[in-house]
């Protein structure tokens, strides 16, 4: 980290700087970009051997003709072969593996767990009695259904799982071989530099020395020539050092696709001992549910009749004990009618009281019109015998 980046620290808070934007009205001005990190390179050296392999180093030196042509063709194509069939394995594994189908399989799983109970219920108390038993025996059915595919899905994840913790077994395989393949490399490389340095210091300088005292041109054509060896076989070792960056980073590539299987197998673990068994203990504890709303409710509704009755008994004693109170309370014969009797009786009276009155009156004018008739008779019969 540059020094300037480097935070200042303090005991008072109150002393610490505010970072204050600078204001501008170019709107062109560029915001000064953040300083890269540097990063320091890794040295190709024997630090990263351990004694005994610095000792392997330098014996094999020793033993390096870099004027031997087919020995500098073959210097570290053995090593070289090795990560290339590793690289090669390493991209079949990835070719033929399908994640994909845990994948489906694994949301196949989620739309049938989903799936379950998702139908409207019934409502209303004859859809209550009338339903009841019919629900049940559909979740029943549904659950055997769905518990079925799940089965089925679960079966196919542990044939996955099985796969899957075989190619982390196998990459754990694959990673120790390439660190065998990368130490392999860089010992070659430190090796080849090596020789390579003591030729260049030793042989090639004496080369060199010869052709420039004697002026021979075969002694110069042989310092050019060892020239050239030497350039060859350095550029081998370059060709080497990329091959060992391809093995340094299979490494972490190694790791990746380990770690993706890891999280794989997780995924799959995790719903198989977690998702599903959790799944089918809601279901067990679902149709208990159905059972205990259905005979609560079906309770309730009893509650609901027989409260209903109890009024409807209690409005309907009320209004009998009320009738039967009036008609005990009442008489036999009400005053008021004895009191139209009594009317009616004098009203009869009067009438016939009067009706006798009249029929008095005229009776005594009869009589007197029978004595004016009788009289009128004998003084008409007196008349016929004078």
């Amino acid at each position: 980290m540059s020094e300037n980046m480097t935070p200042e620290l303090t005991l008072n808070p109150t002393e610490a700087d505010v970072a204050v934007p600078e204001l501008t009205l170019d709107p062109t001005a560029v915001a000064e970009a953040p300083q890269e990190k540097q990063v320091e390179p890794v040295a190709l050296d024997d630090k990263l051997l351990t004694e005994q392999e610095k000792k392997a180093v330098e014996e094999f030196a020793k033993k390096i003709d870099i004027t031997d042509t087919n020995l500098v063709l073959q210097y570290g194509a053995a090593a070289q072969k090795s990560v290339a069939g590793f690289s090669e394995n390493a991209l079949s594994n990835v070719r033929s593996k399908d994640l994909g189908e845990v994948g489906a399989d694994l949301s196949e799983l989620v739309v049938q767990l989903k799936g379950f109970g998702s139908g409207e219920e019934k409502k209303g108390l004859a859809g209550l009695f009338r339903k009841a038993g019919n629900k049940i025996e559909s979740m029943k059915a549904q659950y055997g259904k769905v518990e079925a595919n799940v089965d089925r899905i679960a079966q196919s994840l542990e044939k996955h799982q099985i796969t899957l913790m075989k190619d982390i077994a196998m990459f754990d395989q694959m990673y120790e071989l390439n660190l065998k393949y990368y130490k392999e490399l860089t010992m070659y490389i430190l090796a080849g530099k090596k020789r390579l340095e003591e030729v260049r210091a030793g042989q090639l300088e004496e080369l060199r020395v010869k052709a420039e005292q004697t002026g021979l041109a075969e002694d110069a054509q042989a310092y050019n020539d060892m020239v050239n060896l030497c350039n060859r076989f350095e550029k081998k070792l370059h060709d080497l050092e990329l091959t060992r960056m391809i093995s340094v980073q299979m490494g972490p590539q190694t790791r990746l696709l380990q770690n993706n299987d890891t999280q794989m197998v997780e995924k799959i673990q995790s719903s198989l001992v977690n998702t599903i068994p959790l799944w089918k203990s809601q279901m067990v504890l679902a149709l208990g549910m159905e059972h205990g709303r259905q005979a609560t409710a079906a309770q309730n509704a009893v509650t609901e009749m027989t409260n209903d009755l109890l009024k409807k008994n209690a409005d309907a004693l009320k209004m009998g004990t009320i009738a039967t109170a009036k008609e005990s309370e009442r008489s036999i014969v009400d005053i008021e009618t004895l009191q139209h009797t009594n009317q009616q009786l004098i009203s009869t009276l009067d009438e016939v009281l009067a009706i006798q009155q009249e029929g008095a009156a005229k009776r005594k004018a009869a009589e007197a019109e029978l004595g004016r008739i009788e009289g009128e008779l004998k003084q008409k019969l007196m008349e016929l015998h004078k």
